[in-house]
């Protein structure tokens, strides 16, 4: 399972997609907006009437957490008309001028570790909801080892995280569990100190979250807190993360939902975001991530094991700063998906030599496939070749292939006479040599 996070603003939007299905008994208003500056949210304004006529909730939606005790939060002490349209949009502009530092670990109050820098981009905008501690709960699913695990607890909020053993209520599923095995468990095991007036309600709400978990292939599901005021639901904060192996067959369910790059981290380069925009459109995998664009050695492997062993191997003959690239193609994927693949990586090798005037190398390995029709892939690697095969010999490239598996000698075959007639310099084994070979032959050569 491939987890990627996603904004509160998406999970919640697939949460609302979807409610009636898991939900009926419960009714949820799901009035979100997610924007990038304060003109966004004015414009917002125009075609929802609640932005003008409620109080409101602003905070930064960008897969991080505390971001109350991060000072992130316009809310606090929030009475009737405290924060307008208006102040909203202000706090948002003041937040996304400049800098921000966020601390993910707290002692107390007080942040511990060193902080991340960067800039807000993104902001979610709901109405303010008034309640009371007792109305705020917690609830999250995940995936643990074989099983699916349900938590429960009657506290919500800071609270739950600070003491999470005495009050939290786990329940373990098989992926076998049935619908009434699960209902049946969750009933029985509510929290002790869920109100004996809320229990029943409390349950179901906790079984339809779930079954919207399993079925809407989330990996990660958590709301801390919702609160539940008779049949009322709202949902304060959202944690999620998807199973983006199911995106190809999810498209509908999840809509149009963004994966994006965390606060602090270095923003996904063009290439990167187009592989997994073409992966989430497949079942097969197509993984790319890029380490050190400049350097000299580039894999292209099939299989995420094999990635590994490859990555590993290289890293020990030739030292990790001479690996360009990590990811895979696996899966079964079709001749144009392969090609695809293989034309992005080519694109990123050729766009300039080495800087000490090496040769490169493109590593295009893996073990012994079951299914993956080895002829049909290195189809797709032979018309990438094609269509670079000018620029890879300006900048000096040699190919090193190892593989087996369906049709793998016809593979072989078709690629050794392809890059022969184009003039490249490869050379080709099969499921004889061991699977990392070629590092050694590359790197002593």
């Amino acid at each position: 399972m491939a987890q990627k996070a996603i904004r509160e603003y998406d999970a919640k939007s697939i949460l609302a997609k979807h409610w009636d299905k898991y939900f009926p008994d419960f009714t949820y208003a799901y009035e979100t907006v997610m924007v990038q500056n304060g003109s966004e949210l004015k414009e917002e304004a125009k075609s929802k009437s609640w932005l003008n006529e409620k109080t409101l909730v602003a905070k930064p939606d960008m897969l991080f957490g505390k971001r109350g005790k991060n000072g992130l939060v316009l809310f606090k002490d929030a009475k009737p008309g405290d924060v307008t349209l208006e102040k909203a949009a202000s706090w948002i502009d003041e937040k996304a001028s400049a800098d921000q530092s966020v601390y993910f670990s707290f002692d107390g109050d007080t942040p511990t570790g060193e902080p991340s820098i960067d800039r807000l981009t993104h902001f979610v905008v709901e109405p303010f909801t008034p309640h009371e501690q007792a109305e705020e709960y917690y609830v999250s699913a995940t995936v643990v080892g074989d099983d699916d695990v349900i938590y429960m607890s009657a506290e919500g909020g800071m609270e739950v995280e600070e003491g999470w053993d005495e009050k939290v209520t786990e329940v373990a599923f098989p992926i076998t569990a049935t619908e009434e095995e699960i209902a049946e468990k969750i009933r029985a095991n509510v929290p002790a100190d869920v109100a004996d007036k809320d229990k029943a309600q409390f349950a179901e709400f906790c079984i339809g979250f779930f079954k919207a978990y399993r079925e809407l292939n989330f990996a990660y599901l958590e709301i801390n807190p919702f609160v539940m005021q008779g049949n009322k639901i709202e949902l304060l904060d959202m944690v999620a993360k998807l199973d983006d192996t199911a995106g190809f067959m999810m498209v509908d369910e999840w809509g149009n939902v963004e994966y994006p790059t965390a606060f602090g981290m270095e923003a996904k380069s063009p290439e990167v975001e187009a592989i997994e925009e073409a992966d989430a459109k497949t079942g097969a995998s197509l993984k790319l991530t890029l380490l050190k664009p400049e350097a000299r050695i580039w894999t292209m492997v099939a299989g995420g094991g094999a990635s590994v062993v490859y990555a590993d191997t290289i890293a020990d003959f030739a030292g990790i700063e001479d690996l360009a690239n990590y990811g895979e193609y696996s899966g079964g994927p079709t001749t144009g998906e392969t090609r695809f693949y293989a034309e992005t990586l080519l694109d990123l090798m050729t766009r300039e030599k080495d800087a000490q005037g090496r040769d490169k190398i493109l590593i295009i390995g893996g073990a012994i496939a079951n299914f993956t029709d080895v002829a049909k892939t290195f189809t797709g690697i032979i018309q990438a070749f094609e269509e670079y095969a000018d620029k890879m010999k300006e900048v000096g490239i040699k190919i090193y292939v190892r593989r087996g598996g369906p049709n793998y000698e016809k593979g072989l075959k078709d690629i050794k006479e392809a890059a022969d007639r184009l003039g490249l310099y490869i050379e080709v084994y099969g499921p004889e040599t061991h699977v990392t070979d070629i590092v050694r032959m590359a790197l002593e050569k």
